[in-house]
């Protein structure tokens, strides 16, 4: 990625307190159109608080976003989403005994046109026909989409929900721990579909733990700890032992100064 491209996706100088607990304290953050970048950090870095200001389920008490260069302040999730930005859940926010189509339109249900439309009466069969074109885009199978997603695999169910968020997502993907207790399979699979979702532009945010994973799908890697960005990594040219010391606060000062760790202050 050209470092001269504006960032879709900025935070500067974020802080947001929880009474006496400062939970980020100045925090930055960057994420560039078309990339997969990690968001890794011990727990009680800061993570899931940062995600939510970006996602505008939380109001920064200081600092700034901007989305796509402009300075932004969300009213809530739904004003982030206008925006372009989705998130995915670690619980996936699916409505079990409904089918995966309109799990995909959940919230966003497609009414038919003229008076049934008035009346509120959905158009069924758009849906599902959307739904397995989405599907179909995402390398996502599905033997029946009119079957409840309560019998899907897990990958299958967490594919749904990626495939949800694409459907209106245009900008930024934020994605919770996306191949949490899923087999080796059902992960690949995921990770598959995460890397396909970034080749059609949109920028996927991996909030991860496994350090492996990180490494093998993202195309940068961003490290919080205490509350404030102090590493941005090139994925390629890390190692999990650098990502490690650079969320505990171990990596040693020749590491930092050799190179191998670009700090957040120096840029992209």
């Amino acid at each position: 990625m050209a470092s001269a491209r504006e960032p879709l996706l900025a935070a500067h100088g974020v802080v947001k307190r929880f009474g006496h607990v400062q939970a980020l304290q100045g925090a930055d953050f960057t994420a560039y159109a078309g990339e997969v970048v990690a968001l890794i950090g011990d727990n009680g870095a800061g993570k899931s608080t940062l995600v939510n200001v970006l996602s505008g389920v939380l109001a920064p008490d200081e600092g700034e976003v901007r989305v796509e260069g402009q300075a932004v302040r969300f009213g809530g999730p739904m004003d982030a989403q206008r925006h372009g930005l989705e998130t995915v859940y670690q619980d996936l926010s699916l409505a079990p005994d409904l089918d995966a189509a309109s799990n995909l339109y959940l919230g966003r249900e497609v009414v038919r046109g003229g008076l049934l439309g008035r009346l509120g009466v959905l158009d069924r069969p758009a849906m599902r026909r959307e739904a397995v074109r989405a599907f179909a885009e995402l390398g996502v199978e599905l033997n029946d989409v009119t079957a409840p997603v309560t019998t899907l695999s897990g990958g299958q169910r967490q594919s749904v929900a990626v495939a949800r968020a694409v459907a209106f997502a245009n900008k930024v993907i934020f994605m919770d721990e996306p191949t949490a207790a899923l087999g080796v399979v059902q992960r690949a699979r995921v990770l598959d579909t995460v890397r396909r979702v970034a080749d059609r532009g949109i920028c996927v945010v991996l909030i991860s733990h496994n350090m492996p994973e990180v490494l093998s799908v993202s195309d940068r890697v961003e490290v919080l700890r205490l509350g404030r960005r102090v590493a941005s990594f090139t994925a390629a040219d890390t190692t999990i032992e650098e990502l490690v010391g650079a969320m505990t606060g171990s990596l040693d000062e020749p590491a930092r100064q050799n190179g191998s760790l670009r700090k957040a202050e120096d840029g992209r």
